[in-house]
């Protein structure tokens, strides 16, 4: 990143943003040099392309009528395709990423470890072709079931121990080993090995009529141990891409659903045998259920759109127009941070990496204009937090709440527009007023890009006009988000940054390194959902729900948000909505709130975890590069953001918030509660009349700030006469200046 006055042929102004489309290097990322990265590269590359080739409809027929096949492979069922999406992920996973961070110095040479992993190989490999033989016989006509004990030995001596003695092997090796950053692991290797055992497997037995007899006495036994060690790979892979929280809530729900049958009241669970829980556990159930079905399609798709973004610069793009459009603003560089990780963080999809992306940029210029580090991370993370609510990718939320709740994508989209709207707005007032509070003044004209060169690059815009337009004139997501990858790449000609056949391999070599995180998230929260579903405890909440609404409508709806942040602190948003999701939305359903609000409701939540006390991802995040306590940064990010603990309410009170109802219903919602979000900006802030506020009046304009947000004809009109009424009052009460 560089904030200085250097010139390119772009602009005749300085370059503000360079580099935010920079691939970030995590500590455990290994980075190769030869022929292995040439290798890596071409694995990730091919990866990605898989998904587009297959997402695209198996053949070219749809786009020119002709019928002709892509690849001989096609088309694949879509358990299948599933399996080979998770197997694909683990594999190039655990070649990228180290089981610890490396160290300054590497320590190389050889070690008596990597003797026992390449040792611990042969099991493994003698695992995949024993599974190759079982598929052998299952085509000779062989009857494969889970009750001819032959088999049940078969699988037991020669598939299933093997399989998992190896990855349990790996698994500690790759904890023990020293680490060397620029070569593989034997360990990573063996578990790579493992997972190709796991999926030949399933694969083998899925394609038989055996799908039908999962949790049954009926399923194999190589079944439930070929889940042993997919749950061991899935969850040993999200340890090193995405840390310790989600882990330990899948660890939690996991050993739940062997003690539930002994634990009181709601959360007494009936007493599940391990084969029957992990013979279903890998299925459309659990682990290739929603989560992983919405990672193998449209959210590939848009981190390949996001790849291409970043291959033909048009991220920098997006940050250099939003220096341009608002830097001048007092406080200028906050507006930025706005505007810029609104754009960025919708398609990034994960809220702290939009922070690193854009915040590594608009934070050292936040502190550079007179913002605190507390407050330059906070506005940062609460921006960033915010691009996951942004329409109309919603950095895949909403894909993942169309499979669930199986309402089109184009409706939540439109239904997302007005709640995003007041959050950025929320949070622009906040910065504005904490910048006339400090007497802050915006960037000068010579530190900014020129607005009219920013202006005439504005077809960059297009990939996403192509996207929002498409979707509206009827195209399906994967037609859309295809030709909004490919409009990347034509845009691109018309700057320096041209997208020939290596640029475009690049984009897709970064696509496939960008979805490891995301589909190893989705797949360790498809566990947790399994187990939801398997033990029945969602219901069972969801009777808890009902119980306490009887006495309180309020007190159940926040008590499911309470539930929703808790489940969401520490992980993704995607896996945080997925088990939201499935914990609380059916309750809130269940208490006759519309299924699109009931999610929409767990989906801000959990989305907003991220800037939520005391664990609050983005926020540690900003804190990283701000130089801020982490906590303290937490907490400024929570009152910035504190509208979008609202909105869920408001939405809920007044449906036309989300677009259901006439077009004056939803114009006068939007308008009443825009200035209800000022208000609470002001009064959060102190900041009323081009003034300090003293308490009371602070009070009193987050109360009558609550009446605009309500919706109501009333409330709307005892807000307006209340805020007449401060506006007045703060007249009277401010000091008289002396005439000179």
């Amino acid at each position: 990143m560089t904030t200085d006055t250097q010139k390119d042929d772009q602009t005749e102004g300085p370059v503000i943003a360079d580099g935010v489309d920079d691939e970030p290097v995590e500590h455990n990322r290994r980075i190769f040099e030869g022929t292995a990265y040439y290798l890596i590269a071409g694995f990730s590359a091919f990866y990605a392309l898989f998904h587009m080739a297959a997402l695209n409809g198996w053949s070219i027929k749809g786009w020119t009528g002709i019928d002709i096949p892509l690849l001989p492979v096609f088309p694949m069922e879509t358990w299948n395709f599933r399996i080979v999406h998770i197997a694909g992920a683990l594999i190039l996973g655990f070649l990228l990423y180290s089981a610890r961070a490396f160290p300054d110095t590497d320590k190389g040479g050889k070690h008596p470890l990597d003797l026992v992993a390449w040792a611990a190989m042969l099991p493994a490999l003698y695992a995949c072709w024993t599974a190759i033989g079982f598929a052998n016989q299952i085509a000779g006509g062989v009857m494969w079931n889970g009750i001819d004990e032959g088999i049940r030995t078969a699988e037991t001596l020669h598939y299933g121990y093997p399989l998992i003695a190896a990855t349990i092997i790996g698994i500690v090796i790759g904890w023990m080993r020293p680490r060397v950053r620029g070569s593989i692991a034997p360990a990573d290797i063996l578990l790579g090995v493992c997972g190709v055992g796991v999926a030949i497997y399933l694969i083998t037995i899925f394609g038989t009529l055996m799908r039908n007899s999962t949790g049954t006495p009926f399923a194999p036994i190589g079944m439930s141990l070929a889940a042993v060690a997919g749950t061991m790979l899935i969850m040993e892979l999200t340890r090193r891409v995405a840390g310790m929280a989600l882990i330990i809530i899948a660890g939690v729900f996991l050993v739940y659903v062997f003690v539930g049958d002994l634990l009181p009241g709601f959360l007494n669970a009936p007493d599940i045998a391990w084969q029957r829980f992990f013979s279903q556990v890998y299925t459309d159930a659990g682990i290739l259920g929603p989560t992983t079905a919405v990672s193998s399609t449209y959210i590939i798709l848009f981190i390949i759109f996001a790849a291409f973004l970043q291959a033909s610069k048009v991220g920098d793009y997006f940050v250099n127009f939003a220096f341009a459009a608002a830097g001048r603003a007092r406080g200028g560089p906050a507006k930025v941070a706005i505007f810029a990780s609104g754009l960025m963080g919708m398609i990034n999809g994960t809220s702290a990496g939009n922070v690193v992306a854009t915040g590594s940029l608009t934070i050292p210029l936040m502190k550079r204009v007179g913002y605190k580090p507390t407050t330059s991370g906070a506005v940062e993370a609460a921006a960033s937090t915010g691009g996951q609510i942004m329409p109309p990718i919603m950095g895949a939320g909403a894909f993942i709440m169309a499979e669930i709740t199986g309402i089109p994508y184009t409706d939540i989209a439109i239904a997302a527009i007005i709640p995003a709207i007041l959050y950025f707005v929320s949070i622009y007032f906040m910065v504005d007023f904490e910048a006339a509070k400090l007497g802050m003044r915006g960037m000068r004209e010579d530190e900014l890009p020129k607005f009219r060169d920013m202006a005439r690059r504005v077809f960059l815009f297009l990939p996403i006009i192509i996207l929002i337009g498409a979707l509206f004139m009827g195209y399906s997501v994967i037609r859309a988000g295809t030709l909004a990858t490919a409009s990347a790449a034509v845009v691109s000609w018309f700057t320096p940054y041209r997208m020939g056949i290596r640029s475009v391999t690049k984009a897709f070599e970064l696509a496939g390194i960008m979805s490891i995180q995301i589909i190893a998230v989705c797949a360790c929260a498809g566990i947790i959902v399994g187990v939801i579903s398997l033990t029945g405890v969602g219901a069972r909440f969801s009777s808890v729900l009902l119980n306490i609404a009887e006495a309180n409508q309020l007190l159940a709806l926040f008590f499911a948000m309470c539930i929703a942040i808790l489940l969401g602190m520490g992980m993704p948003t995607t896996a945080a909505y997925a088990v939201a999701a499935s914990v609380v939305a059916p309750g809130l359903v269940q208490l006759g709130i519309p299924m699109l609000t009931a999610h929409f409701f767990v989906f801000y939540f959990a989305v907003v975890s991220a800037i939520t006390p005391p664990v609050a991802l983005a926020s540690y995040a900003a804190a990283g590069i701000s130089g801020a306590n982490p906590m303290a940064t937490s907490v400024a990010s929570f009152k910035i953001g504190i509208s979008a603990f609202i909105v869920p309410f408001m939405f809920f009170y007044n449906s036309a918030i989300l677009m259901d109802g006439t077009w004056f219903e939803v114009t006068r919602a939007g308008a009443t509660a825009v200035f209800g979000v000022f208000m609470l900006s002001s009064g959060v802030q102190g900041w009323w009349v081009g003034d300090r506020a003293a308490w009371p009046i602070r009070i009193m304009l987050i109360v009558v700030a609550l009446f605009m947000i309500e919706g109501g004809l009333v409330s709307d009109l005892i807000g307006v006469g209340g805020a007449i009424a401060l506006y007045f009052i703060a007249q009277m009460t401010r000091p008289k200046v002396a005439a000179s």
